[in-house]
């Protein structure tokens, strides 16, 4: 029987081929044990030539049912803020560190509520996130939240210390510059959401100033 130290989606990423091989081959991973559980694999969306990345944690219950990154309540407002910052978020390219709805339910038939997935799993998941990496090459990476910063990062990542500053780190072998910020969703909890949203929003003007 299988092990957390198992965990991998390596065997079932192809070697050749393009996002849309990509995305064929993830809607067939047994990497870890979410699958069981999600609906469906949510990989990345957008261009190939896309100058910008966004990763996030997982995909939430709408994205889920969808198929899609970042179209529930969280995507909503981070399209906002992308426009906001002086960003088009139709030229990105969006993905998360984990690509199946880890979730709870209180009573069964109840409303799935998020729950976080572990760093192991993150981690198994890890070669998706680094043949996104290797076929869409961005010029810049925001990193959207603790989850996706130690995925790319590693365990020490707090995203506290580091939002809203460009860095330049090796990830998956290849140099990268990515600025961090807090998950969309995180804005969306926050007591004083108006408050945290003019916080995304000046992080994510840090990366168009990257990108200009």
């Amino acid at each position: 029987m299988a092990t957390e130290d198992d965990y991998t989606a390596q065997p079932f990423v192809p070697d050749r081929g393009g996002l849309p091989a990509l995305r064929e081959a993830a809607a067939e991973c047994r990497g870890c044990p979410l699958h069981r559980d999600a609906t469906q694999t949510v990989f990345g969306a957008g261009r190939a030539t896309a100058r910008l990345m966004l990763v996030g944690e997982q995909p939430g219950d709408q994205e889920d049912r969808q198929g899609k990154p970042f179209v529930g309540p969280a995507g909503h407002l981070l399209d906002r803020a992308l426009a906001d910052a002086g960003l088009d978020p139709a030229v990105a390219y969006v993905t998360n560190a984990v690509k199946h709805f880890k979730f709870t339910r209180a009573e069964p038939r109840k409303r799935r509520i998020h729950k976080a997935p572990t760093l192991r799993e993150t981690t198994a998941c890890g070669p998706w996130l680094a043949a996104e990496l290797d076929r869409v090459r961005p010029e810049l990476i925001v990193v959207l939240g603790a989850t996706a910063g130690k995925a790319l990062l590693g365990s020490s990542f707090r995203v506290t210390q580091v939002r809203g500053t460009l860095l330049e780190e090796e990830v998956h072998g290849r140099p990268e510059r990515l600025v961090p910020t807090v998950h969309p969703s995180a804005v969306l909890r926050s007591d004083d959401r108006e408050g945290a949203y003019r916080g995304l929003v000046s992080d994510l003007r840090i990366a168009a100033q990257a990108l200009a």
